[in-house]
């Protein structure tokens, strides 16, 4: 299936402007720590170079809603502790940025959840975050989650969910709730996590990757 998926990139590439393969990070306003976990989005890079037949680059790319930047990079993260906070100009940006085919990875990194619901409401006032079915590709694209996204951290004590916005059939939005994928993420070491939680998050992660870069819409 993922030989499938990557020929239908391929296809799609020839026609369109090539995109950006890394990961570009949100800096956004409102206070919240952006740029917490450091080690994440490199180690994911890693990752995905190593399992995947993706030419990733190694480094994170660092952008604003209103970069001009932006539509190089097909999957952009968003992660912090704090309060998130878009401007009406970046809530028409952001829009315009997931209907032209961008995908969005926000990981709630513990305490995010409330700004990013109220925001993400802003760009999409008639759609619902809704959980993600098991079925969906983004668990079964290259590694098989079939009990959707892994627990990494307990937080609240949750279950993590995968919530998502979708636009059409492309799921457009991810949302790792009660998860911290990004903490997983990390050098080993940085938390007191087994090697199996770091291994399961990287492998959900390459997921995310390969979905949001195969399900691109033909320009």
């Amino acid at each position: 299936m993922f030989r499938l998926l990557l020929a239908a990139l391929v296809l799609t590439l020839s026609t369109a402007p090539a995109p950006r393969l890394t990961i570009a990070r949100l800096q956004y306003d409102g206070g919240g720590d952006w740029y917490a976990n450091p080690s994440s989005i490199p180690n994911l890079l890693r990752a995905i170079r190593e399992r995947t037949s993706f030419p990733v680059e190694a480094a994170e790319a660092r952008v604003t809603l209103m970069d001009d930047r932006l539509w190089d990079y097909p999957f952009l993260h968003v992660t912090g502790h704090g309060n998130i906070k878009f401007s009406d100009a970046e809530v028409v940006r952001l829009r315009e940025y997931l209907t032209r085919g961008g995908f969005l990875h926000v990981d709630d990194n513990y305490g995010i959840d409330e700004s990013f619901r109220r925001e993400i409401k802003r760009v999409f006032p008639d759609r619902e975050l809704v959980d993600v079915p098991l079925s969906h590709p983004v668990y079964h694209v290259v590694y098989d989650f079939p009990k959707g996204i892994p627990k990494i951290h307990e937080h609240d004590g949750h279950p993590a969910r995968g919530f998502g916005i979708f636009l059409g059939n492309r799921l457009a939005v991810y949302y790792s709730w009660e998860s911290d994928l990004g903490n997983g993420w990390e050098d080993m070491g940085t938390y007191n996590d087994p090697p199996e939680l770091h291994e399961a998050a990287l492998r959900m992660g390459v997921n995310l990757f390969v979905y949001a870069i195969t399900s691109r819409p033909a320009s």
